[in-house]
């Protein structure tokens, strides 16, 4: 029998269209999802997904997927998008359950200073919708500095030391 892969395109779809609720039908009810900024914490569940959804789809804009490969059960996905002026590239590992809905995802942003600018973005919006606001009020600080430090490093350190 041959692998379906319906959910992935829904979820491709619903990306591109910056819709979380059609996102979110893609996702099998039980779906954990990896952050790319940290492995401290995971998503679990349709309904914490759908608050990242929420949040990180309304800060990405012109999300564009531009390939796909798929292995069974495993799929990785390739988009470009944009983070206000900076340019972002996804990695997107989905795993497909015996339901053929997306089970697990796990995600990687490059580079460097698009991570960062994402964190600023998603950060406080995340912590405020859970109930946090002293820590949505630090989380620009200490994000606002990374980011600083990851810009400086990618346009003026970097290029020093690019092949000549």
């Amino acid at each position: 029998m041959n692998q379906s892969y319906d959910a992935v395109a829904l979820w491709r779809a619903a990306g591109e269209a910056r819709d979380p609720a059609a996102a979110v039908a893609a996702l099998s009810p039980d779906i954990t999802l990896t952050s790319p900024i940290t492995e401290q914490f995971t998503f679990q569940g349709r309904s914490q997904v759908r608050t990242l959804l929420d949040v990180a789809l309304a800060a990405i804009d012109e999300i564009t997927y531009t390939d796909q490969v798929a292995e069974g059960r495993t799929v990785a996905l390739f988009y470009e998008a944009q983070v206000g002026a900076t340019r972002l590239y996804e990695a997107q590992r989905l795993r497909l359950g015996a339901d053929n809905l997306i089970s697990d995802i796990t995600l990687y942003v490059r580079p460097l200073p698009a991570l960062t600018l994402l964190m600023t973005r998603l950060g406080p919006e995340l912590a405020r919708r859970n109930g946090q606001p002293g820590l949505a009020r630090l989380i620009p600080l200490a994000s606002g500095a990374m980011h600083s430090m990851a810009v400086t490093g990618e346009q003026r350190i970097m290029p020093r030391a690019a092949p000549r």
